[in-house]
């Protein structure tokens, strides 16, 4: 199990490591970056969640008892960290940060883990809690950067942003496309699923190019407290609404260990589009990264009794 984590975790690393020594050694001019970070939030990131949600596999998996476990545990930890906000931090764009590492998960960490544990059940079940949970958090992200990084936003303007953010928009399409059995033309699905394979090196490398190591023990505190809602806060709440619900088995281990998924780059990348702390999401999305190769066997083990 040890092995399965760490196997899936370190080429993560090793991506944010080649972003680091690309930035470092001027490989690339800095505008690259920014472009690279553009493409990725508007073409690559869609593509990845449409592709994901509308070629989901969802027959036999207890949708229901996943959909309360994740949706109940996500909407009470993003909740009690919007209410701690204050004492976390008064910058309202470093606060941003902090909640996207709360919530936001690394689903291809998450799928590989699932089909390494059950096969192709547990991609099944993976793709379940993908469809909950990446519109949930979205709309979350959304409407916290709507009150937090621009102090001035109105209802209209927070609905204008979520009606028109394109991770929304292609969770909301891949969703339909699923329920009303379509698909896209052969000579256009696989260039959309090309697009979405590309989404997670490029943001990685962004994310690496964005590190700052000097900037970390500026950042402890929030770091911190995303790193404990992530694999504390989260997890806790998962397991312990399956326990009250007599949820169990494989469905519910799937669940729990959703709950305590590193934070992904597609963080870093909606903190530089939307005005939050994006060089404290970059050390976020690293060091959560790097803490999750020991949080996520223990999360396992205690998953594995429900």
């Amino acid at each position: 199990m040890t092995s399965l984590v760490l196997s899936t975790i370190l080429p993560i690393i090793l991506l944010i490591a080649l972003g680091v020594a690309l930035k470092a050694r001027g490989f690339v001019s800095d505008s690259y970056w920014q472009g690279a970070e553009r493409i990725g939030y508007y073409v690559l990131l869609p593509a990845l969640f449409f592709n994901s949600l509308a070629t989901a596999d969802l027959s036999d998996v207890p949708i229901k008892e996943m959909a309360w476990v994740l949706l109940i545990s996500t909407l009470f930890s993003g909740l009690v960290l919007y209410i701690l906000r204050k004492r976390v931090t008064q910058d309202g764009p470093a606060f941003t940060s902090v909640f996207q590492g709360g919530v936001r998960f690394n689903n291809f960490i998450g799928v590989t883990i699932a089909a390494g544990l059950y096969g192709n059940s547990g991609i099944a079940m993976a793709a379940v809690a993908n469809a909950i949970i990446v519109p949930t958090v979205n709309i979350l992200c959304v409407l916290v950067f709507a009150k937090c990084a621009n102090t001035k936003s109105s209802i209209k303007s927070v609905a204008r942003s979520i009606a028109t953010n394109p991770l929304l928009l292609s969770c909301v399409l891949g969703t339909l496309f699923h329920l009303g059995g379509l698909s896209l033309p052969d000579f256009l699905a696989p260039a959309v699923k090309y697009l979405g394979q590309a989404a997670p090196p490029l943001g990685l490398l962004c994310v690496g190019a964005a590190l700052s190591v000097k900037s970390l023990q500026l950042h402890i505190h929030p770091i911190a407290v995303s790193s404990v809602f992530k694999f504390l806060i989260m997890p806790v709440a998962a397991y312990a609404i399956c326990r009250i619900a007599g949820f169990n088995g494989h469905a519910a281990i799937v669940a729990v260990i959703f709950q305590a998924l590193p934070t992904a780059s597609s963080s870093y990348v909606m903190a530089r589009q939307l005005g939050g702390d994006a060089r404290l999401m970059a050390n976020i999305v690293a060091v959560q990264t790097l803490f999750a190769g020991i949080a996520l066997p223990v999360v396992i083990s205690v998953a594995l009794a429900l």
